[in-house]
């Protein structure tokens, strides 16, 4: 039997009642048929039962949307952690561990990752006016550097690391402040204030274990208020003069010193070479003596005529020499030996002599008195 002959009303597509109208099929009727198909895909039951056929399509898309879910929820676990960070693995909410640097998974919904910079080094600044030990106010500005080592005590230490590290930079640096003078601060102790705060630094943040290392501490300026500026800069400068003073007089002294200790040298060198040419001079005229003594011994009138002769001719050497006669007569016998010598010394050599004359030539007297006189002279000198 044919679907639409009459009475087959169960096979007709369009489900035409009495099968009497062929016409197209009610819409909100198809609409309802295809709902429930859909529902019955899913898992849904419907009114009109099920088939074989509606139970694969439903398991079919079960699989298909649990795979999809786990495909999802396994690329979502992928996560990255940076060469200079290491990651702290919280599991719901409870340390469970740190990972390294690379590429990572973790259980979606379950873990979190909070990554930490352990390279970088961080900069921390502190500054205020402050009371000195001499009841003076100073503004001081100090820096430090410090750097991570431990990711999990830098997390779970304390609340939060840099804002404790913070409290106790200002808490050291007004410690040593208070238990410094306000010149030392402000001139030469600047370098003891910079090392004092970092030791009181280290010794407050040992026990709260902050995971944290100071790498340096900058004293960047120490300055008293405005109102008294212009005061201490004066004192300052006065400051700076004495030592510039005190250095030219170090450098003075080290100019001066040397040259008189060379002084000092020579003059002992002098003195010592003086001795010894005093010793040697004295030596030898006493071995000079030894060997005259036994001629004195033996002839003591000649010998002391001798030395006398030598003595006085070592004498006359070195000393202008006028014979000058004036007993009897009108006439003056006048003898300029030195320069008679000096012109004879002259006229051997060849070399002419401009000098002056004497104011009197010498004067030869006939008379026998003054020719006595001249043999006489000429005894003595031979």
């Amino acid at each position: 039997m044919a679907w639409n002959e009459p009475g087959n009303n169960d096979k007709d597509p369009w489900k035409n009642k009495g099968g009497k109208n062929q016409g197209p099929p009610d819409l909100d009727e198809l609409l309802n048929d295809l709902g429930k198909k859909v529902t019955g895909i899913f898992g849904g039951k419907s009114s009109g039962g099920s088939s074989p056929s509606g139970k694969s399509f439903s398991s079919i898309g079960i699989s298909i949307v649990l795979f999809i879910a786990i495909v999802v929820y396994a690329f979502s676990g992928f996560y990255t952690i940076k060469e200079a960070e290491k990651g702290i693995v919280l599991r719901f909410g409870q340390y469970s561990g740190t990972v390294d640097p690379g590429i990572n998974w973790k259980w979606t919904f379950i873990d979190r990752i909070i990554p930490v910079d352990m390279q970088s080094t961080r900069d921390l600044p502190a500054s205020g006016f402050m009371l000195t030990q001499d009841e003076n106010v100073v503004r001081v500005d100090m820096q430090i550097q410090y750097r991570v080592v431990d990711a999990r005590n830098y997390i779970f230490s304390v609340t939060n690391a840099d804002d404790s590290l913070s409290q106790s930079l200002d808490s050291a640096l007004r410690y040593v402040v208070g238990h410094a003078k306000m010149d030392d601060i402000l001139t030469s102790g600047r370098e003891q204030i910079r090392q004092s705060v970092w030791q009181e630094l280290e010794k407050i943040i040992a026990p709260y274990n902050l995971g944290l290392i100071i790498v340096d501490v900058n004293f960047k300026d120490a300055r008293p208020p405005n109102e008294v500026k212009d005061a201490f800069d004066d004192a300052i400068a006065a400051q700076e003069d004495e030592v510039r003073f005190l250095r030219e007089a170090e450098a003075y002294a080290r100019g001066i010193e040397p040259r008189a200790r060379g002084r000092v040298k020579r003059m002992e060198q002098e003195a010592i070479a003086y001795k010894e040419q005093t010793v040697l001079a004295a030596k030898g005229e006493v071995a000079r003596f030894e060997k005259i003594l036994p001629e004195y011994q033996a002839a003591p009138e000649v010998t002391r005529q001798r030395l006398y002769i030598a003595t006085m001719e070592k004498v006359y050497t070195n000393t202008s020499k006028i014979m000058v006669d004036v007993e009897g007569g009108n006439n003056i016998m006048y003898l300029p030996l030195d320069k008679i010598i000096q012109q004879q010394a002259t006229t051997k050599r060849g070399t002419p002599q401009n000098y002056s004359q004497p104011a009197q030539q010498p004067v030869i007297n006939s008379s026998p008195s003054t020719s006595s006189r001249n043999d006489r002279f000429n005894s003595g000198r031979n």
